[in-house]
């Protein structure tokens, strides 16, 4: 009974033990000492926690030559690169104020940012083709883990620290982030049987960790909000820009995917993003109040999420 509370509410409990954590930790006069060896444990333990979700999810792969790229994750592709460069482009040679760069910083992380690794899951309970999903994830991050360390930099420059010292620091970061996993996950089938089952047999341990990475950069979202002086619309501005990104790709992912028959998986591919991943990105490498964007794209996604859960019950219950 209580594990099937926490599957059905992780996404608020999470949010909500990450904002509680924060204030307490920024109210409580005893832990004052302790905040920034506690600062320390998260910049250190959320990619730990990144990692270990995508090598669960990896180690999933039953097939590794089923993974062949299809027609429609090269026009998705196209357009999450396209779309990133584009912004970064208007963020790094048009003159504007603080906040319309918060505001475009947020939604470049969302478009940048690759497929969350619970997409698979959805993507089959709504009838589209986990296999074609699973493939495209490894795509997305293997595109996120190029240009993120090559526009960040850009973007955001690094006080002291030149354009290719800031892509080697970042590429560090990201690169062993998105594609060890992958890498890992494969040596481990392929020499390390016995090790590649017993992570394959922690069935719901992704789910978990991924709870725990949320309430993490849930309270660092949180941090970023009251440590900001931007006015409350700014940051209203910032999370209609991760409904408009949330929108914007869902809508063009299912149009693209349906054009090849894969009208679903299009839409999550594109749609469903992996936003631990993105408000992680955005609070270490560009201004931390533009993880309000993918912090934000958390509620819309979900939201969306369950409307087309619901809507295929829905059918299902009236084919009976």
């Amino acid at each position: 009974m209580l594990v099937r509370f926490l599957k059905n509410w992780t996404l608020p409990l999470a949010m909500i033990t990450g904002t509680l954590g924060y204030f307490i930790l920024a109210n409580v006069p005893f832990l004052a000492p302790a905040k920034p060896y506690i600062n320390e444990l998260i910049a250190y333990i959320t990619p730990l926690l990144i990692f270990a979700q995508l090598l669960l999810t990896f180690c999933k792969i039953e097939k590794w030559n089923e993974l062949k790229p299809k027609a429609w994750h090269g026009w998705l592709l196209m357009f999450q690169a396209f779309s990133c460069l584009v912004i970064a482009a208007l963020l790094v040679c048009c003159p504007m104020n603080e906040t319309y760069r918060e505001v475009f910083e947020g939604a470049m992380v969302c478009l940048i940012c690759p497929t969350a690794t619970a997409a698979a899951v959805i993507t089959g309970k709504l009838g589209g083709s986990a296999s074609t999903l699973t493939t495209y994830t490894l795509l997305s991050n293997l595109l996120a883990a190029v240009a993120v360390p090559l526009v960040f930099p850009l973007v955001e420059p690094h006080a002291g620290m030149g354009f290719f010292a800031a892509f080697l620091k970042i590429l560090s970061k990201v690169f062993p982030l998105l594609l060890f996993p992958f890498c890992m996950a494969w040596l481990l089938k392929m020499f390390l049987p016995p090790v590649h089952r017993f992570l394959l047999g922690l069935h719901d341990l992704a789910f978990y960790l991924w709870g725990v990475a949320l309430a993490i950069v849930s309270g660092q979202t949180v941090r970023s909000l009251v440590a900001s002086d931007a006015p409350a619309g700014v940051e209203w501005l910032i999370a209609f820009a991760g409904l408009a990104a949330c929108c914007l790709q869902f809508f063009l992912g299912k149009k693209i995917g349906g054009r090849y028959d894969d009208r679903i998986s299009g839409g999550q591919a594109l749609g469903q993003k992996n936003t631990v991943l993105a408000i992680w990105m955005a609070y270490t490498y560009l201004n931390p109040l533009s993880s309000v964007g993918p912090g934000s794209y958390v509620l819309w996604q979900n939201l969306f999420n369950s409307y087309q859960l619901w809507k295929k019950r829905k059918a299902e219950e009236k084919g009976r």
